[in-house]
């Protein structure tokens, strides 16, 4: 069976990467999803019917509640954080600066949430406001906030922030 791993890792690169790349997302996404529960329904939970009526830029994005918000944004930098350095090391083995490379993935994970916690808040509003919050239907939700940005999360990581030195320089030769 490690045989036949390996041949197919071999044979498929960059499948064997894209699968190891999914698998460190989920990995990663339980933790996020672990966060955001926790901070949800324990730590935020008085501020999800706290409307945001401070700030007219978050009213306009339809962010009506701070709870969501606040939990959204704060599990999103958690699992973001935790998919850096395990696709660093285990699915890309990158060697490419790692200055560089964390600039590179810092602007994206901040484009990033601020999609997921404007698209997270959104959501999460447009439940509360049908009366369809309930944890079964926020965790369905926070699944499809998290699984959008793959479309750009996995290119950027594997063409641009987690590059090889040596695959680069084999390329210029």
């Amino acid at each position: 069976m490690k045989n036949k791993l390996i041949a197919f890792a071999e044979k498929h690169s960059e499948i064997w990467k894209f699968i190891k790349f999914s698998f460190t997302g989920a990995s990663t996404s339980v933790l996020e999803l672990g966060v955001f529960l926790f901070l949800q329904y324990l730590v935020f939970k008085s501020l999800n019917e706290v409307p945001v009526t401070d700030n007219a830029i978050l009213s306009f994005l339809g962010i009506e509640y701070k709870g969501y918000m606040y939990s959204y944004c704060i599990s999103a930098i958690i699992g973001y954080a935790a998919a850096y350095i395990m696709n660093r090391k285990l699915t890309f083995k990158a060697d490419a600066n790692p200055i560089l490379s964390t600039v590179i993935y810092a602007i994206m994970v901040i484009c990033t949430i601020a999609f997921n916690t404007w698209f997270g808040a959104f959501l999460g509003t447009w439940v509360k406001n049908n009366g369809w919050d309930n944890v079964i239907v926020e965790m369905i939700m926070k699944i499809i906030v998290m699984t959008v940005p793959t479309i750009w999360t996995y290119p950027l990581n594997r063409f641009v922030i987690h590059r090889k030195k040596r695959q680069n320089d084999q390329i210029k030769s």
